[in-house]
């Protein structure tokens, strides 16, 4: 009798071993933010160097399209052949 009382009874060690609701979705919220920073710096050996590179290329369009809108002459560009 005590072998199947303690497998089909609700006892309460059951319900110590599941989380609640709220602490479950914090547990796959945080689970879901590492794998989006993992996936995100896949295959990058210096993530600090690349949003240097991104920052600098965004400038670079930013005064491009002030430039435009600003009617001045374009730049120059120097190409040696």
């Amino acid at each position: 009798m005590g072998i199947c009382s303690s497998c089909c009874g609700g006892s309460s060690e059951e319900a110590n071993l599941m989380p609640s609701p709220e602490t479950r979705r914090q547990q796959q919220l945080e689970a879901a933010e590492r794998r989006r920073l993992e996936n995100e710096h896949r295959g990058i050996k210096n993530p600090e160097n690349v949003r240097r590179q991104q920052q600098r290329q965004e400038d670079l369009e930013r005064r491009e399209q002030e430039a435009a809108r600003s009617g001045g002459q374009p730049t120059l560009k120097w190409q040696a052949n």
